[in-house]
């Protein structure tokens, strides 16, 4: 099949972007091609879908998905991953807290979830022409930070929760990152953001929200993390069903002297806070943002996600779904060194001879001698992520956070957006997602620490302790090893990524089998999917989402993790 190539020397990457996607593609779709014709666009180069994005292959699926069972449907995904449908713009996505975690559990470094429509995976970075996009999943439960991603089918009722829980493991890669990325993606908001936009107007819409911006639990403190560290242009989330907009600007870089007397210079690990409750400047509707980001039509769905009832059913109660713990619960502990390190090895040392030995250097050229960074009580110490280095330049951050695909609502925003530093290479559309050389970098150097604390090898106990961390010194002559080999082998159009979709689980078939309908008591099962089989191919390294069919099928005779061990973990 031919594809028409489209050349153009402007810059400008034609973006939408959506808020929570609940299942309701075919309006989604529908809603962003009316707006594009509308601005005189022939269509979009990417959508963007901030979490709840439900990839429900069929009704099995459905039993592994954080929302009660009277308000489980299947939505309309199934039909482009039975390919009844194709997406018609190319679709990237991030994990929210109702997703279908059987399905995503495949595609734990990203992949296709069907033809054209991409999940971003734990944690990710992914170029398009000449943006870089960093992505992070899930949302922030603090209990459950600081654990390995233990979960495996079948999995129980903690496990479907907690699989949506964002893991400082993951969080811990992106604040590795050294150079500016132009996107930044989170489903739920980055702690303290909603401090930088129109407060009053925020109240306003969402009374509650007021409490927990003064006590702190309003929003994602990872989130935060990575967004101070990253600073791209723009930050886009949703989770809050809302449309709401803040600019958050860094302070220049400041000097410092260093104990031998020189002088450097230094970000400020803090952004500029505003002053209590004085919102900064908005523009006339405080919905907007700046640069071009103008509010588009919200049209019915064609398909409504819920029924009309007179108790607003735009509202059902799904993010409430899950209680805190109700005894104290204390992260788990890291372990004094990885496996495989001793106590009198260096551990970058250690992690260094775990590395594939395709990309290992007979003569190391760095000096490090890295001690393990272990969390403690010390208040000097540094914010995670921070300082940031100076190769991050941009120090303001558009956020915008955008409501869920329902007739009225703000759910969809358009905007071309230019990258922060501009490539001379024309742009040839239509655009192709392609690997990050410095994220490839990063995944492959972190490859050995994963092996206990994801997939197969990972202990099922929730409190089975995480990979020590080694801190930025420690981890950066690891990276730049791997930074070497990346280079040496994954070029060219190794880089694009392969547009490799195969079905896993079995598609729903409505037409032959309609008794199946949106439920049923089968547990979904547990696939090898090959994208991500072809991606640990691309690095040289272990699938750790792989597995026998004799020990997947002795794991389905066990049934799921008893519920009791819960109960242990949160008295520990």
């Amino acid at each position: 099949m031919s594809v028409d190539i489209q050349t153009t020397t402007q810059q400008g990457v034609r973006i939408a972007v959506e808020g929570c996607g609940h299942g309701t593609l075919n309006a989604i779709y529908a809603a962003t091609e009316k707006s594009a014709k509308e601005r005189g666009w022939d269509g979009v180069d990417l959508l963007i879908i901030g979490g709840d994005f439900q990839a429900v292959r069929n009704a099995a699926d459905l039993n592994a998905m954080s929302v009660p069972k009277k308000y489980r449907e299947l939505g309309d995904f199934h039909e482009y991953y039975s390919s009844v449908r194709k997406a018609p713009y190319l679709t990237i996505f991030v994990a929210g807290n109702h997703e279908a975690a059987s399905h995503l559990w495949e595609l734990y470094y990203g992949g296709w979830v069907c033809p054209n429509i991409y999940y971003m995976g734990a944690a990710n970075v992914l170029r398009l022409g000449p943006l870089r996009i960093a992505g992070m999943s899930g949302i922030w439960k603090g209990y459950n930070y600081r654990k390995a991603h233990h979960e495996r089918l079948p999995f129980n009722d903690d496990d479907v929760k907690s699989f949506y829980h964002v893991r400082e493991i993951d969080v811990r890669k992106l604040l590795q990152l050294q150079t500016q990325v132009d996107i930044g993606i989170s489903h739920d908001w980055p702690r303290a953001i909603e401090k930088h936009g129109n407060t009053k107007h925020l109240w306003n819409m969402k009374p509650d929200f007021e409490r927990e911006s003064a006590d702190g639990s309003l929003g994602n403190q990872a989130a935060e993390y990575v967004m101070d560290r990253l600073r791209p242009p723009y930050w886009f989330s949703a989770h809050l069903h809302c449309k709401y907009s803040a600019i958050k600007t860094y302070g220049l870089p400041k000097e410092t002297t260093s104990e031998g007397g020189e002088t450097t210079k230094l970000e400020d690990t803090a952004a500029a806070q505003p002053k209590e409750q004085q919102p900064v400047p908005a523009p006339a509707n405080p919905d907007e943002i700046d640069l071009d980001m103008e509010d588009e039509p919200a049209p019915a769905p064609q398909q409504p996600a819920a029924p009309a009832a007179a108790s607003n059913p735009d509202e059902i109660d799904l993010d409430d779904d899950e209680a805190a713990p109700t005894a104290t619960s204390q992260p788990a502990p890291t372990s004094a060194a990885p496996a495989a390190v001793t106590e009198e090895e260096d551990p970058t040392e250690a992690l260094r001879s775990l590395l594939p030995a395709s990309f290992s250097n007979p003569n190391p050229q760095s000096s490090y001698n890295a001690q393990p960074h272990i969390g403690n009580s010390n208040s000097n110490k540094p914010k995670p992520g921070q300082p940031v280095p100076p190769t991050i330049t941009n120090t303001t951050v558009r956020f915008l956070s955008l409501d869920k695909c329902l007739p009225g609502r703000k759910f969809l925003q358009l905007t071309e957006i230019e990258p922060i530093n501009p490539s001379p290479e024309e742009l040839q559309r239509p655009l192709r997602l392609s690997y990050d050389p410095e994220w490839l970098s990063i995944t492959l150097a972190f490859h050995p620490l994963l092996r206990s604390a994801v997939g197969q090898h990972c202990p099922s106990d929730p409190n089975a302790p995480i990979p020590v961390d080694l801190g930025e010194a420690g981890y950066k002559p690891l990276i730049e090893e791997a930074r070497k080999w990346v280079d040496e082998n994954i070029t060219g159009e190794k880089l694009l990524v392969p547009e490799d979709f195969v079905q896993t689980a079995p598609p729903i078939d409505l037409v032959n089998r309609p008794e199946t309908g949106n439920m049923t008591d089968e547990m979904p099962v547990e696939y090898t999917n090959p994208h991500t089989a072809e991606f640990c191919r691309l690095l040289g390294v272990e699938n750790y989402w792989d597995a026998s069919e004799e020990e997947r099928e002795g794991r389905r005779a066990q049934g799921p993790r008893p519920m009791a061990e819960r109960a242990k973990s949160l008295a520990a």
